[in-house]
């Protein structure tokens, strides 16, 4: 292949991720920053059931009508525990959330419109990884997670201006005339990740050649650990993650993809370093642990019962 066809080959695979990506990253942002705007703590808190079971459905599922991108969710996380919201419920949500929300499924099925298996294969397995997290939390911890004392830079500036208003319909006025701007912030924030993820995505599949692919693409184990670890390095939204996924179609198996479309939006390497500043070190590298070898675990046995 000619420099100019590997230039061409470039800038089709970068464009078109990009663009199947976009509108489902501004409709993401734009649901976010009016739930974010909206939604308080206080009625989340009354809602959470009591009962163990139903506190980890509730948080497996509680992105259907809370679909957060991941960066807001911590940090909202974060305040309902001080509050009182258990770890598990909480911790349960962070990693169901980015996948199990109705902005996500309209992404996953436009990107999978031939392999609609695979896409239904997403949202099974990240249920049942965020029910074993849920239920493992339940039993083995015990005291917070959290740090004692946590600086976090969140989007939730409209706290700041919650009180300057007495009046609801006031109040109300300067919620929505904020939730532009929340909605632009975060989309630049997730965009940059998109960008990179498209940019490197585009590279990887022009310089490298296939026969490379189909040689870590052959071994099942390493196929399974290059599409994850290449899922945390890319740190994707969750909305645009599909995209990244599908251009691999041809060359890695469905359960490989699996893999990377379900660890990827539960926790990679801009979901870490959130999380490390807020909830304690040894707690946050065991959980990751627990995490990689379930979601690993999971894909692998999708693969082999031919569920994708």
């Amino acid at each position: 292949m000619s420099d100019i066809e590997k230039l061409q080959t470039f800038k089709i695979i970068f464009i078109s991720i990009l663009l199947e990506a976009l509108p489902f990253l501004l409709v993401g942002v734009l649901i976010s920053a009016i739930l974010q705007a909206f939604v308080s703590d206080t009625l989340i808190g009354k809602l959470t059931p009591k009962h163990p079971v139903a506190g980890v459905l509730f948080g497996s599922l509680l992105g259907i009508v809370l679909p957060l991108c991941e960066c807001g969710m911590i940090p909202i996380v974060r305040r309902l525990m001080r509050k009182g919201l258990p770890a598990y419920i909480g911790l349960t949500y962070i990693i169901a959330g980015p996948i199990i929300n109705p902005v996500v499924f309209g992404a996953t099925f436009a990107a999978f419109r031939t392999n609609r298996e695979l896409a239904y294969s997403r949202f099974y397995l990240a249920f049942l990884v965020s029910v074993a997290i849920g239920l493992i939390l339940f039993h083995f911890v015990r005291k917070s997670p959290l740090k004692d004392k946590v600086h976090v830079n969140a989007h939730h500036h409209h706290h700041e201006h919650s009180h300057a208003a007495d009046k609801p319909r006031d109040r109300f006025v300067q919620k929505l005339a904020h939730t532009p701007a929340h909605a632009a912030e975060e989309f630049f924030d997730m965009g940059k990740y998109l960008f990179f993820g498209a940019f490197v995505t585009a590279l990887l599949q022009t310089i490298i050649s296939r026969q490379s692919f189909a040689v870590i693409a052959d071994h099942d184990f390493g196929s399974h650990l290059f599409m994850m670890g290449f899922a945390y390095a890319l740190s994707l939204c969750s909305t645009s993650d599909a995209f990244v996924a599908a251009s691999f179609n041809t060359l890695f198996p469905p359960s490989a993809l699996l893999a990377f479309l379900v660890f990827g939006p539960m926790i990679d390497l801009k979901s870490t370093l959130m999380m490390l500043a807020v909830f304690r070190r040894k707690f946050v590298l065991k959980f990751i642990a627990i995490l990689f070898a379930l979601v690993l675990l999971g894909s692998v046995l999708f693969g082999k019962l031919g569920w994708v």
